[in-house]
């Protein structure tokens, strides 16, 4: 299946998980990026509150067209309890171009529930695969064991369809 791997990083968490998957598949790879400066401890609390009221920034004009995909894996740090608002203007943009999704999202504690289900309504689709790690985690290097599930699992739903 044509994949590509969309994901959006401030500190390089999700980003690390992207390139792991993108290497495991050995498919096409692109990152969001903000129109804005993430940086600092006010930016963070900036950050949070955006994705808490479901702002849409402006981002970056996407390069890769989601609809030559069959599949696109779309990974989003989780703010506030939610998706990172730069995934919800790329989803909110391009919902109408995707085939098949699948979602990751990287965070601190918890929140990947509500970061799923906003994603599957955004992007219209109920993902063949959904994979949660923690920052510590990613840290420790447990995050192969649930990477690899996490592809086997699209591989087996997708042949479903």
């Amino acid at each position: 299946m044509k994949t590509l791997i969309i994901f959006y990083s401030r500190t390089g968490f999700t980003k690390e998980i992207a390139v792991h998957i993108s290497e495991e598949l050995d498919c096409d790879i692109e990152e969001i990026f903000d129109l804005k400066s993430r940086k600092g401890i006010l930016s963070y609390i900036w950050s949070g509150m955006e994705s808490a009221f479901r702002k849409t920034p402006e981002i970056k004009e996407i390069e890769v067209d989601p609809s030559d995909y069959e599949l696109t894996i779309i990974g989003t740090p989780v703010w506030a309890g939610n998706m990172a608002s730069p995934v919800r203007t790329y989803l909110s943009r391009n919902n109408d171009k995707l085939n098949r999704v699948a979602f990751f999202c990287t965070m601190g504690s918890r929140g990947s529930k509500r970061t799923f289900l906003e994603m599957e309504r955004l992007s219209e689709f109920n993902p063949l695969a959904c994979l949660a790690l923690t920052n510590n985690e990613i840290k420790q290097e447990k995050h192969i064991k649930k990477v690899k599930e996490f592809i086997d699992k699209i591989k087996k739903n997708y042949k479903k369809i």
